[in-house]
């Protein structure tokens, strides 16, 4: 049975592609003003992922012209934990803008006039580069990787796509979503008109409010936070359900990502042949054994160990100070310091702290671990730990520290 509504309804119906046009995807959460606030809600997620993942990649990826200060010390930390928060909490918003919006990508024609078709284009990449940079992420933070291609490379190219194809969506619906942010809505008017919207309307009655959609919407992201968010912080470790690491769990007591074993160096870390070796541009080249280390006038710190997945930990770390080998050796000021670790290969197998860094108070190679000698997937011989940087980069199994 067909129903005949307003002329005002008619209209806004025909010029916006409303609810009453969604044919048997109709309904009365379908409309303007609920896509607008997810989308924003989704835009304001995927800035903090890009902000923060951005500042990932430079710490990784070093610009000699940028270089990174190595205060304040948990700096990384943060901006890693709220990275994957960030990540976490936009699935159930992606998921809820998606059907939002889904008849749109089912409506025939396709497009009326060609801006629309550009429209139409542009939203390939938006859509394609929200899910796969969610997936991506989520799969990364698992350590789960059912794919053949650098989730490094593949998630930072296509973070540019996605956000690239964002700012195009907003220029194009700038105005559509301040205009339907501001008023109010009129999807009570369109469900008094048609049956079907009825169970949806806003307020009393049967179905899913605008409200109460928008509110399990932020519930399961703050579900999810929840349970995962304990991996970093200590006293909301219980309710990790879904956190792949638990923080007290591991060999002395704190977790790690790659042991001795699986990077091949059990036997060159308990070597008796061991040395640690400074070399490049000093006066004076060292090579020193492992007691003559430990003999050398030790620092203590507490610092963070916060990896690319969200994970974090902090723990007491002793050892010698950078500075103070380098001072040692006789290294020129301003000095690029370039460390090695024993790992026969891999990305991660040298790191680099710049100037700022190597001369910090803080930065160790560590011997000690919780005043205990570093079990050997923490790094045994010794490690380097230092303020403000990814996990990735506190080099394991130190053996060769080379200014350049």
């Amino acid at each position: 049975m067909s129903v005949k509504l307003p002329e005002p309804i008619q209209r806004y119906t025909t010029e916006h592609d409303e609810p009453l046009r969604q044919g048997p995807y109709r309904s009365a959460l379908r409309d303007e003003r609920l896509a607008a606030i997810l989308g924003a809600s989704l835009g304001i997620l995927f800035s903090i992922c890009f902000v923060t993942g951005l500042y990932s990649h430079v710490h990784q990826h070093p610009l000699s012209w940028l270089p990174i200060p190595a205060r304040p010390a948990g700096l990384y930390r943060f901006t890693q934990s709220l990275h994957v928060v960030a990540g976490i909490a936009s699935m159930p918003v992606l998921v809820a803008k998606l059907w939002v919006v889904w008849p749109r990508f089912v409506a025939f024609p396709v497009a009326k006039r060609a801006s629309q078709v550009v429209e139409r284009i542009g939203l390939f990449p938006l859509v394609a580069g929200g899910i796969f940079m969610t997936f991506s992420g989520i799969a990364n933070i698992a350590q789960w990787y059912p794919w053949r291609f650098s989730f490094t490379a593949s998630h930072y190219w296509m973070a540019w796509v996605t956000m690239g194809a964002i700012v195009s969506h907003v220029g194009s619906k700038w105005f559509i979503t301040r205009r339907a942010l501001k008023r109010p809505s009129r999807r009570p008017a369109l469900a008094a008109a048609d049956p079907v919207l009825r169970t949806t309307a806003e307020g009393p009655g049967e179905g899913l409010s605008r409200r109460g959609l928008l509110t399990t919407v932020a519930a399961a992201s703050g579900l999810l936070t929840l349970t995962t968010i304990g991996q970093t912080i200590r006293p909301l470790r219980h309710l990790g359900l879904l956190a792949p690491r638990d923080p007290t769990v591991g060999p002395q007591g704190f977790p790690v990502n790659r042991g001795a074993a699986n990077a091949g160096v059990v036997d060159l870390a308990n070597s008796p042949a061991y040395r640690l070796e400074i070399s490049g541009r000093v006066a004076r080249p060292m090579s020193l054994t492992l007691d003559q280390l430990r003999a050398l006038p030790a620092h203590d710190t507490v610092l963070p160990i916060a990896c690319v997945e969200g994970w974090s930990y902090s723990a007491p770390w002793s050892g010698v100070r950078v500075r103070d080998l380098l001072d040692m050796a006789g290294a020129e000021p301003d000095r690029t310091i370039l460390l090695e670790s024993l790992e026969p290969q891999g990305a991660y197998r040298t790191s680099t702290l710049n100037s700022g860094q190597a001369d910090d108070r803080d930065t160790l190679l560590a011997t000690h671990l919780d005043g205990e000698p570093l079990a050997l997937d923490h790094g045994f011989p010794c490690r380097l730990i230092a303020p403000n940087r990814p996990g990735v980069l506190q080099t394991k199994w130190v053996t060769k520290v080379v200014v350049l």
